[in-house]
């Protein structure tokens, strides 16, 4: 897998923190973090707060080279407001 995101311009992931990962899995994502950090784009999306990432990745050394790195060259937006999924829902629903 670290050989397949590493050639990729841009990396999605979307929903992070939304089930639970492995210690294992967590220093696979800081090695593909830390391959692609600096040399191509990465979007992550999520509604796990930074400040949780600690716990969720099991690993304090993990998640501050994660942070480290995905952080201080991001662009933060957060969202703020009511879900758009009730509004969508509805129209979509008008096409079945």
């Amino acid at each position: 897998m670290n050989h397949n995101c590493k050639n990729r311009k841009l990396l999605i992931l979307d929903d992070f923190g939304i089930s639970p990962i492995s210690v294992d899995d967590a220093t696979n994502l800081f090695e593909i973090i830390e391959t692609r950090n600096q040399l191509s784009s990465t979007i992550i999306t999520s509604q796990l707060p930074v400040k949780d990432w600690y716990g969720y990745l099991q690993n304090n050394t993990v998640a501050d080279a994660i942070l480290d790195r995905i952080v201080n060259s991001s662009h933060r937006i957060h969202l703020k407001g009511d879900s758009l999924r009730p509004k969508y829902e509805k129209v979509n629903d008008n096409y079945e």
